[in-house]
């Protein structure tokens, strides 16, 4: 039997070699739309699975490996024409070639994956924020990224023969020279870094801090330095080596918001101080929109200067300001009904001058009263 290529040198006079060449190339192209079928029948499989790893790997190594399915095949092809071309070298130049194409269609596939999966992670935390922080994506994409080029450009590197080992060393030197003059970018690029890794905040998150006046909601967190909008709604720029040595509170993580008054009765409404205190704390137990799975005090607290002061402690259940006030401002009525409901009254600073009866001045308003 012949082969394909003794075929076409008896029938249409070609060459053996460029009917192998020719072969190969059908032969690639054939393995190429058998590896486009088998891809799209596996990502039809995938997309019915609830994990984003699956459908992102499948959908980043599409068109990689198709390239790199013809680089390989073009290799051979040079294989086969570097043998009737004895004059010239140029197989160890191609193969040098075919490498370097390889290690950049890994590299393609890589960073189409970590764009894959951040678009799917975000796209999940869009209906799950409370499991999927988009903050957190982003950064680990551009780490992740920039990871895969540098990686790749070394390589590469090493792949067309240059010594990498000198261009570390170099690199190393210089990096501890930029590092020393450079000190403060590189605190805030870890600052970032930290922000990142902790999340102690993330965009779209209300943020203060006792020790700077920051206050305001995150609005963007990059590498060098973190954006806050102030309630005056100016523009904070905060460095971010500076979160890594002040305390910052994130009161929108609190789970409830906290009411916390001191309620005055006059001293003449010792007599109820009781009644009172216990039909607040059952008002406060029953209250719809109160926690009473979480602290809840109301005592009489203090003799004060001028009233007799009962301590009300409770949580709310919201974390919404405008929605705590709404629920402070409707326990505070209900306590002055309950106040008033028993004859008593909510003391004002006030002061008694008690004058003793054998006093000289107690003496002289005697007498005034014995003229009159």
């Amino acid at each position: 039997m012949q082969s394909f290529s003794e075929f076409l040198d008896a029938r249409l006079g070609v060459p053996p070699w460029i009917a192998a060449v020719v072969g190969i190339a059908l032969l690639t192209a054939a393995v190429n739309r058998i590896a486009q079928t088998l891809l799209r029948q596996a990502l039809r499989v995938t997309e019915r699975t609830e994990t984003v790893w699956d459908d992102a790997l499948l959908r980043s190594a599409g068109r990689p490996v198709l390239a790199a399915l013809w680089v390989i095949g073009v290799s051979f092809m040079l294989r086969v024409a570097q043998a009737q071309v004895a004059g010239v070298r140029f197989l160890e130049h191609a193969l040098s070639v075919r490498d370097v194409g390889l290690v950049i269609c890994v590299a393609w596939f890589a960073l189409r994956f970590v764009r894959r999966v951040q678009e799917n992670l975000v796209q999940a935390g869009a209906a799950r924020p409370d499991r999927v922080d988009r903050t957190t994506v982003d950064a680990l994409g551009k780490l992740s990224s920039l990871l895969v080029i540098v990686v790749t450009v070394l390589i590469v590197a090493q792949t067309l023969g240059f010594q990498i080992t000198g261009l570390l060393a170099l690199g190393g030197v210089g990096g501890l020279a930029v590092g020393l003059a450079a000190k403060d970018l590189l605190a805030n690029f870890f600052g970032g870094l930290t922000i990142y890794l902790d999340r102690p905040f993330s965009v779209g998150e209300w943020i203060r801090s006792p020790d700077k006046s920051i206050e305001g909601t995150v609005e963007h967190i990059s590498w060098r330095h973190t954006r806050v909008r102030g309630f005056n709604k100016n523009p904070i720029y905060v460095p971010n080596a500076v979160f890594t040595t002040i305390v910052v509170e994130n009161p929108g993580r609190m789970t409830h918001r906290r009411i916390r008054e001191t309620i005055g009765l006059r001293y003449d409404d010792f007599a109820v101080v009781a009644p009172v205190v216990n039909d607040i704390r059952s008002m406060l137990r029953s209250h719809p929109r109160i926690d009473a799975t979480q602290t809840l005090i109301v005592n009489f607290n203090l003799f004060g200067a001028s009233s007799l002061d009962l301590m009300v402690y409770a949580f709310a259940k919201t974390v919404v300001w405008t929605e705590f006030h709404e629920i402070k401002e409707d326990v505070l009525l209900r306590i002055g009904e309950i106040i008033l409901s028993h004859g008593a009254e909510i003391a004002f600073p006030t002061q008694t001058l008690h004058i003793a009866a054998g006093s000289e001045v107690a003496g002289d308003e005697m007498a005034l009263r014995t003229e009159d």
